[in-house]
């Protein structure tokens, strides 16, 4: 059945050329166990990323009422309120916490909330409840869902993620869980390949995003965009690689590049090392 609420606010979100999306990911406060460089002055660090050619910036409800000229200075691109924060001090690993309602997604005028799903062993069962609940509260609103199906460890981990076979089918079965629960898009983590990648989107009847993970070089980086969209990715999540690069415009404008130009991390590099 449509939902005529979430069409009309995933249309702002995706860019209507190429029918994909670069998403800034700057919600780290409510992710990680310190205060991460680079996002002192959310509002600076926004400005650079839409100048760059962002479409959505992932931000929770106190950043965005502390920064509503953003919106006014950029009234085309969107906003994706954080619903949930980590626990990160609880004795219990992964827990994640919901912080604000869908309700209140509306009332600040978001174009859609996104949630951090750390699927784990110890709160499998509490995650399978609350993004199905979260979900039914989205529908009811026509407010798009996204989901973070990643490995627990992404928002910790300061290296790259080394994949196994088993790490392939944890994160193809918990994307596809999220869908089934009524994600509209689901963010996870790039698994090394094309051929590995395109196993997780083939199952996905919805949007994946690639997430841009821990801080690496610009051409890792931009190759693995570069790899996910030929995989069949509609867009991608970054956050570090673009809040603590040298040149958070010039990146953000590569990446860009990548994901809706469809140009080559090469050539994309090029964008960067000209400025």
């Amino acid at each position: 059945m449509s939902n005529a609420g979430k069409n009309m606010r995933l249309r702002r979100i995706f860019d209507k050329k190429s029918g994909n999306a670069v998403m800034f990911a700057a919600s780290h406060g409510t992710s990680t166990g310190v205060v991460l460089s680079g996002l002192e002055n959310i509002e600076s660090i926004t400005r650079k990323a839409f100048t760059g050619g962002a479409d959505i910036v992932f931000l929770s409800t106190g950043m965005i009422n502390k920064n509503i000229s953003l919106f006014e200075e950029f009234p085309e691109k969107s906003v994706a309120l954080k619903l949930s924060s980590s626990a990160v001090g609880d004795e219990v690993k992964n827990q994640e916490v919901q912080i604000f309602s869908v309700e209140h997604a509306v009332k600040i005028g978001a174009d859609a909330i996104v949630v951090l799903l750390p699927f784990a062993p110890e709160n499998e069962a509490k995650i399978i409840s609350w993004l199905s609940a979260i979900s039914e509260k989205c529908y009811d609103f026509g407010m798009p869902l996204i989901a973070e199906a990643e490995l627990p460890t992404s928002y910790s981990a300061t290296e790259g993620i080394v994949v196994t076979e088993n790490t392939v089918k944890h994160l193809k079965r918990i994307c596809r869980l999220s869908a089934e629960l009524g994600a509209d898009i689901v963010k996870t983590n790039w698994t090394g390949s094309v051929k590995t990648f395109s196993e997780i989107i083939e199952v996905l009847p919805v949007p994946v995003v690639v997430a841009g993970g821990s801080k690496e070089s610009d051409i890792d980086l931009l190759t693995k965009i570069e790899l996910a969209i030929k995989a069949g990715a509609r867009g991608c999540s970054v956050g570090r690689n673009i809040f603590q690069h040298k040149n958070p415009v010039a990146i953000t404008k590569a990446i860009s590049a990548v994901t809706k130009d469809k140009i080559s991390a090469r050539e994309a590099l090029g964008l960067i090392q000209i400025r």
